[in-house]
Formats: C-alpha cells, sequence, structure tokens
C-alpha cells in the first residue's frame, strides 16, 4: 500500500491525464489513477519480462508474415486491406510503438501474452509520464520500469531520418470524449517535437484529398507527407476516402503502418499458437471455434477495451456489450487473472522499435480488463539511476 499525495489529482491532470474521473449513471464517480497501491519488481523479473516482449515482438512479424499471405483467411479486413497489408510489410514501413498485455503473478511461473495493441494503444501518459513524476515525489530513491518517453523520441529521430521528412501531422478521432485519445496524440506530438519535427494537429475527419495534388491534405491544403494517427486501421479502410488508401504511391507514410493491421487483429493469437505451439509465453488459441478448448475466452478480431468479450470457464459465463463480432471470432484459452485482493493486474508491456521499454499496470474488478479499470504506478526493487538525462528530458514535457 501507499499513501497517495494530498494533491495527486491536480499533478496527474498538469501532467496530461486529464481523463481520469468517470462518472457513472448512478452518479458515482469511479478514478482511473490509483497510487494507494504500487507493484515492485524485482531486476530479475524486469529482465525476464523484458526477453519475453522482445522475444514475442519478433514471433509476432513472422505471424503478420504469414496472416499476410492470406493462409487464415481475410481477417474480418478484406481481400483489398490484406494485400495493402502485405505491401506495407514487405515494404518495410516505419513504425513507432506498441503494447503487449501479458498476464503475470510474479510466483515463478511464465508471463502469458494476451493481445498486442499494435495499431492504436493508448495508456501513454499514465504510463511514460504520470507513474514517473509519482516516483519522483513518493520514492525518489528506487527504479522504475519506464524508459518510454526517452525511448519514443528516439524512434521519432530515427523515422526522421529515414524517412527524410521534418513535418509530421498527428490526428485522432474527436468522436472519443474522454480526451484520452486527444491528450494522446498531444503527448505524441510532444515526443516528436523533441526529436526534431514540426507537428500539426488535425482531426481525422478534417482530413481531406486534393485531386489536382493526389494526395491527402489538411486544412490549409498543405500536403500531408507524414502523418501519425491514433484511428483503427479497419475503420479508415471503412471510411468513404478507404479506397485512396490503397493507392500507396499517393499516400502520405501513415504512423502506424498499414501492417499493423495484422498486428492488432485477434487473429494474430492464432496465427501465433499456429508457428509457436507449446510456446510458454503463449496460450493456445483458436480461429472461428474453440477447437480442443475446454475453457476459453472468446475475442473479436477488431475488439478494443474487453468489449464483446465472452469468457467460458468453470464458475464463469460472462458477455460483454459493444459493438463487434461480425468481423470474426478467435478463442484463446482461459487463465485466471492474478488475484491481489481482489484486484487483478494485467501488464502492458510497451515495445519502441521492437526494444521492450516501460510497464503500465491495469487492475479491474472482474475477469475483464476493461472501461472501469485502474491504472497503478511500478517500481523496481533498486536504487535510482544516477544519470539525470531522464529528469531533464520528461521535466519539459508541456501538453
Amino acid at each position: 500500500m501507499s499513501e497517495p499525495r494530498p494533491d495527486w489529482k491536480q499533478k496527474i491532470q498538469e501532467q496530461g491525464l486529464v481523463f481520469s474521473t468517470t462518472t457513472m449513471d448512478d452518479g458515482r464517480r469511479i478514478e482511473y489513477w490509483n497510487e494507494s497501491a504500487y507493484y515492485e519488481f524485482t531486476t530479475d523479473e524486469v529482465e525476464t519480462l523484458e526477453v519475453a516482449a522482445e522475444d514475442m515482438h519478433r514471433m509476432c512479424l513472422e505471424a503478420a508474415t504469414f496472416l499476410a499471405t492470406g493462409a487464415m483467411g481475410d481477417i474480418g479486413i478484406g481481400p483489398q486491406a490484406l494485400e495493402l497489408a502485405a505491401e506495407s510489410l514487405q515494404a518495410g514501413d516505419v513504425d513507432v510503438y506498441g503494447r503487449f498485455d501479458f498476464i503475470y503473478d510474479g510466483q515463478g511461473g511464465p508471463a502469458k501474452m494476451l493481445e498486442y495493441n499494435a495499431d492504436t494503444p493508448t495508456g501513454l501518459i499514465e504510463a511514460a509520464v504520470a507513474q514517473w513524476f509519482w516516483l519522483q515525489d513518493v520514492f525518489p530513491e528506487k527504479d522504475q520500469w519506464n524508459g518510454i518517453h526517452e525511448a519514443l523520441i528516439r524512434q521519432w529521430k530515427k523515422v526522421q531520418y529515414r524517412t527524410g521528412m521534418s513535418t509530421l501531422h498527428v490526428a485522432h478521432s474527436e468522436v472519443e470524449e474522454s480526451g484520452e485519445d486527444w491528450m494522446t496524440a498531444a503527448y505524441m506530438r510532444d515526443v516528436a517535437s523533441q526529436a526534431g519535427w514540426t507537428t500539426i494537429g488535425i482531426n481525422m475527419s478534417d482530413i481531406g484529398w486534393d485531386p489536382n495534388l493526389n494526395r491527402f491534405v489538411d486544412l490549409d491544403n498543405f500536403m500531408i507527407s507524414t502523418i501519425f494517427k491514433l484511428y483503427p486501421w479497419e475503420l479508415m479502410m471503412k471510411e468513404p476516402f478507404g479506397q485512396r488508401l490503397l493507392e500507396r504511391a499517393h499516400n502520405p507514410r501513415w504512423v502506424e503502418p498499414a501492417w499493423k493491421m495484422l498486428l492488432s487483429n485477434k487473429a494474430l493469437l492464432a496465427a501465433l499458437w499456429h508457428l509457436y505451439p507449446q510456446h510458454p509465453n503463449l496460450l493456445p488459441a483458436y480461429l472461428n471455434e474453440p477447437g480442443p478448448l475446454k475453457e476459453w475466452v472468446a475475442k473479436p478480431l477488431h475488439g478494443r477495451e474487453g468489449d464483446n468479450i465472452k469468457i467460458h470457464a468453470q464458475g464463469i459465463s460472462l458477455e460483454q456489450p459493444g459493438g463487434y463480432g461480425r468481423e470474426g471470432w478467435c478463442y484463446q484459452q482461459y487463465q485466471e487473472l492474478p488475484d491481489f485482493d481482489g484486484s487483478h493486474p494485467v501488464l502492458g508491456l510497451w515495445v519502441v522499435d521492437g526494444e521492450s521499454v516501460g510497464c503500465g499496470i491495469r487492475e479491474s474488478d472482474g475477469p475483464v480488463t476493461d472501461y472501469f479499470c485502474r491504472f497503478v504506478p511500478n517500481t523496481i526493487d533498486a536504487p535510482a539511476p544516477l544519470s539525470a538525462a531522464a529528469s531533464s528530458n520528461k521535466a519539459g514535457i508541456a501538453l
């Protein structure tokens, strides 16, 4: 347990975490940020989990190559989108980041990968920034599994070097009303600016098409050359401009790129089990049907935030609401989440350019990590690093 800072709410809001409070229909207020507890890792645990995340990322790239062949069908995105994803993967289109969700109980057994949020992962501000400032206030003598901020700056510098571009558009959908997408986009503008980019914010709905330039443009009719978008590829493909996305020669560099459609799709779980059966960090998974599984979690291929998840296990029969499922399902072996005094944590392991760079932990009261989960900070049972580089970089954040 940990004593919350008296001014914690003001501090996290100043750091960009403006979406912590959810007001329920009955008037109750639920807080997402929870610093009345924290999780502590040993150095050995961090090193083991880092290896697991990086191995899993490499395996996911192999699984993406397998999915791109169509061996498991069009995985709910359609043949044209599958072909676009395959072309993007073959071309090696540059990416930036992703977040694995892992089950880990700290009892010595291997962590188990639940899914890979590789196209539009959120949770950045709390993992990269808010928990780091919490550490400085509460446990300044300790270390934390958190190099996310610095890794993002390094990767955006690399993207600039590879592309030769200097202007980055950053887009999100204004349909999301909590402020999470808006602040995540603002944070991405911040790290890209620190990497040397000139950034321009734009709503997804304000992206236009100039028939004379034959290119996507912003509200000032400025051609978009490189764009970070916090909007799922499978939805982009269904938009009125979706067919334009197939014309790769006339498209900007999209970050995340089209091949992330293969990694963010739950069919990835079945592809991984097909390619790497019995791998200690994987749970058995099958496309379209449970196969030999007696206890399972059914996940819609495009699902997010726990929507539409079904659980069939001893003592549990659960079906979450939501609007997903028509695109198809993946069935994954059910494994109970750890239980710490009624809180069930899932580790969010952040990967930037294939490197494991940090961890954010979300807790739920039930078996599904959904909209009402809590973010809990972490420490490492080791002294704080002597370098002041991280302090100077993060202190410059202006959201």
